[in-house]
């Protein structure tokens, strides 16, 4: 295997470690992010992209290369070479196995960098979506505690506002006994009223008649005096 191809299988293997390892199931993705968030990969942040790209670049280029022998030692001329000499047929299909080794080598190590930054991503996304539905739950929590309170409150209000009623309706009601009874006392009143005025009336007119009566007796009295006064002086 030379260099290039020992380098990408290296490449492959570690790939492999890194995806396993970030599917670990007790490692938990907040786990992840505070591992993501150190120095030093926030240090690397502005070479990351290119270096994604780049080997992107690199492995594409590998697995084309690999996809060229292939099809070179697959092809139609190796073969009627190789069935011509026996020597040349093993020397083909040595190449051919290491073309669609490296073709694999290439393929796998392509498809495994996408996955990683994927699961990598993934990682960060689950982390703060768990975050945030955390800051969710406590703000509904939150909201519930204070709904609950607010219930109370308002059962409160209401107990307190049904005694108020209560307590109004039975004061109403001793208002209305009392308005009732002051009621009767004051017709009570106007009747006793009414009959002073009788009382009254009936004592004028009767002082009137007295005093028509004294009247009258006081003018007869001046009469007799007047007639007796008369027949004394006849008498003399």
């Amino acid at each position: 295997m030379t260099l290039q191809w020992t380098a990408v299988a290296f490449f492959l293997y570690a790939e492999i470690a890194v995806n396993l390892i970030l599917c670990i199931p007790f490692i938990s993705a907040k786990r992840w992010r505070s591992v993501f968030n150190l120095r030093i990969w926030n240090w690397l942040s502005p070479y990351w992209n290119k270096c994604f790209f780049t080997m992107i670049m690199v492995l594409i280029v590998l697995f084309l290369d690999a996809l060229r022998e292939v099809q070179k030692y697959s092809g139609p001329q190796p073969m009627q070479d190789a069935n011509v000499n026996p020597t040349v047929y093993d020397h083909v299909h040595m190449k051919l196995f290491r073309s669609q080794r490296n073709l694999y080598i290439s393929g796998f190590s392509l498809f495994l960098w996408l996955i990683m930054r994927r699961v990598v991503t993934l990682l960060n996304q689950v982390a703060v979506t768990l975050e945030t539905t955390a800051g969710l739950q406590a703000q509904m929590d939150s909201a519930v505690k204070a709904s609950k309170q607010h219930q109370e409150d308002n059962l409160t209000l209401k107990q307190a506002l049904l005694d108020e009623e209560k307590s109004m309706f039975a004061k109403n009601q001793q208002l209305k006994l009392e308005v009732e009874k002051l009621t009767h006392q004051v017709k009570a009143a106007e009747d006793a009223v009414h009959k002073s005025h009788a009382e009254v009336e009936a004592m004028k007119r009767q002082a009137k008649g007295l005093a028509h009566e004294y009247d009258r007796l006081l003018t007869e009295h001046h009469q007799l005096q007047n007639l007796q006064s008369a027949e004394d002086k006849k008498d003399q």
